[in-house]
């Protein structure tokens, strides 16, 4: 499944930014109808290291009110968590109904790190295939918005961020041993993830595939495929706010224009009585 994602897909600065506007602005207006409406939205983002999951992140939220979403980073367990069933953190992380939770990284880290890393038995991350269909189910069936991104990126261009990552110094922290010896098991978390995509893609929540090499196109990509999810679930489309300026801008024109010849007549009638 992997190999049939496009990752020389692009966009340039100028169509990037009149089209993450677009996107962020009708966000903006459907985050909105989830409030009125009480529906609650649960969006999970996984991919490879220095995929880009954190700047799509950041790209949804902008413009979202921030009473209506709450972001969880997901890292290893700990505390209450370790001593329970693995899904109790999320359980417990769900929205109530009008608000918006996005994971970054989610219950698929079953099937992943702690399969490959060896965190889970055999017999425990086979099991989650259908323990986290379950799940998702039932948050469906319960009214639950549900989006899943992977957003994937090839080796060499995960190299290329870990370097320039390593070299700029605000971007250093997020580089660590252990995303370099990750590097080393590439084709293990190759198979975990195609595994996953493959068990966990269902038809009450499948999993969006996105193009990450270039992150313009990455972001745009996210954003515009949750404004359908959105507008799909709520039976709302957001007008199209680019559309929409331009009508504004051709309506005021005419609105002057009409001032303007209603003024002109009202010129020549107060002419003609002074005759």
């Amino acid at each position: 499944m992997l190999e049939t994602i496009d990752l020389t897909l692009s966009l340039d600065r100028d169509a990037y930014v009149r089209e993450i506007t677009r996107r962020q602005i009708e966000l903006r207006e459907l985050g909105y109808q989830v409030y009125l409406r009480k529906r609650p939205v649960v969006i999970a983002f996984e991919g490879w290291d220095a995929g880009g999951k954190g700047g799509a992140i950041k790209r949804i939220t902008e413009k979202l009110d921030p009473r209506g979403y709450v972001v969880y980073p997901i890292a290893a367990p700990h505390g209450e968590d370790k001593t329970r069933h693995y899904l109790y953190r999320f359980w417990r992380r769900l929205p109530e109904r009008g608000q918006i939770a996005i994971f970054d990284r989610s219950w698929y880290g079953r099937v992943l790190v702690e399969r490959v890393e060896g965190f889970a038995k055999e017999e425990e991350w086979k099991r989650a295939f259908k323990e986290i269909n379950s799940f998702e189910r039932q948050l469906r069936d319960f009214g639950t918005i549900l989006a899943k991104f992977w957003i994937h990126i090839s080796q060499e261009e995960q190299f290329r961020r870990f370097e320039e990552r390593k070299a700029i110094g605000y971007k250093a922290w997020k580089l660590t041993d252990e995303d370099w010896r990750n590097r080393g098991k590439w084709s293990e978390y190759e198979e975990a993830v195609e595994e996953m995509l493959v068990k966990t893609s269902t038809k009450t929540a499948p999993w969006c595939l996105v193009e990450g090499n270039d992150k313009y196109w990455a972001r745009v990509k996210v954003l515009g495929r949750l404004v359908e999810i959105l507008s799909a679930e709520l039976g709302y489309q957001p007008a199209d706010p680019l559309k929409h300026g331009a009508k504004e801008k051709v309506s005021r024109k005419h609105a002057e224009a009409d001032h303007l010849a209603g003024t002109g007549k009202t010129r020549k009638k107060r002419a003609k009585k002074r005759k």
